[in-house]
């Protein structure tokens, strides 16, 4: 058989079976779509652009259980993707982070948060334009708002990025889980997935904004 078609056919099995396993992974994620946390759990509720990279990000974290994709923000109950996409439903496209508090701390995601996007950005992240495609983080009480508050106040004095962080800390409102095919789309569809990340440039311009 000839060599070329060997690589092929062995990348082919390798792609086939690294899709079993993150499809594994995936389904592990929605047990919390709809369950209440226990008490060693909590949760940390952002924008930051496209929710399959926000999921992507997070779920490198220890201490982080599951990111689901979702909407929150607006006024419309059981939004769909194409309503948050096309229309004013005032909802952003956001992932709710399940954690482990006693292994990452809230002030540690919101400083991971703020680095794996572009704060100064007001119209939406990378080549995703538009109000549902914004940054924010959501708050649940005042405690979060405090400590999201003081987080932004103090990139906002270091000075090292290049505009205003523009991203607003807001009262969270019902979280809408998104359709299946958006979990873990990362894992579910990673060629495509790694291919929209590239083209969409969002690690070239996070490494712009915040440099080392």
């Amino acid at each position: 058989m000839p060599f070329k078609l060997n690589i092929l056919i062995a990348l082919c099995f390798g792609l086939l079976a690294a899709g079993c396993v993150f499809w594994k992974q995936g389904e592990n994620d929605k047990q919390y779509v709809d369950s209440e946390l226990t008490s060693s759990e909590a949760e940390f509720i952002v924008a930051g652009g496209c929710f399959w990279c926000v999921e992507a990000d997070f779920d490198k974290v220890d201490g982080v259980l599951a990111t689901i994709s979702g909407y929150t923000g607006g006024d419309v109950d059981n939004p769909t993707y194409k309503q948050v996409s096309n229309t004013d439903t005032g909802h952003y496209e956001a992932v709710r982070i399940v954690y482990d508090p006693s292994v990452v701390s809230y002030e540690e995601l919101l400083d991971y948060y703020w680095r794996h996007v572009d704060p100064t950005d007001a119209g939406g992240q990378f080549c995703d334009r538009g109000d549902s495609y914004r940054t924010a983080v959501f708050v649940a009480d005042e405690e979060e708002r405090k400590l999201a508050e003081a987080s932004k106040t103090e990139i906002e004095q270091s000075g090292v990025l290049p505009g205003d962080v523009v991203t607003p800390i807001l009262d969270a409102k019902t979280f809408w889980p998104a359709e299946n095919y958006h979990q873990n789309y990362y894992q579910t569809h990673p060629i495509r997935y790694t291919y929209y990340r590239n083209a969409c440039g969002r690690d070239g311009r996070i490494k712009e904004v915040w440099g080392k």
